[in-house]
């Protein structure tokens, strides 16, 4: 990622760790310096960080986006596509998702 590149977040549960699911793009942003960080969230899980400017939004659930998103490629199993963490999305894919979200 790059300054000025835009991210948005998917979160699928309401709290990390815990199984009470969320399921939807809940933050959206711009990539603001080149600083990579890491973060201590538990004993084992110390992600990689980068400093976001986040834009206000709402939260925009995923399964009424599911048949337009072109990166989802098993619309059975969608979830699949996020399993691996940070992936690149097509400006398109983006739109959709900012605009439900940025209103």
């Amino acid at each position: 990622m790059s300054p000025g590149d835009r991210v948005i977040y998917y979160s699928p549960a309401l709290d990390y760790g815990k199984p009470e699911p969320c399921q939807a793009f809940t933050a959206v942003g711009e990539v603001v310096d080149d600083e990579v960080f890491a973060v201590r969230m538990s004993d084992d899980f110390v992600p990689y960080r980068r400093r976001v400017r986040f834009f206000p939004c709402q939260e925009a659930p995923i399964r009424p986006l599911i048949p337009s998103l072109s990166f989802i490629h098993d619309k059975t199993r969608w979830g699949a596509a996020f399993r691996f963490g940070m992936l690149e999305i097509s400006r398109d894919d983006y739109d959709l998702i900012a605009t439900r979200m940025l209103g």
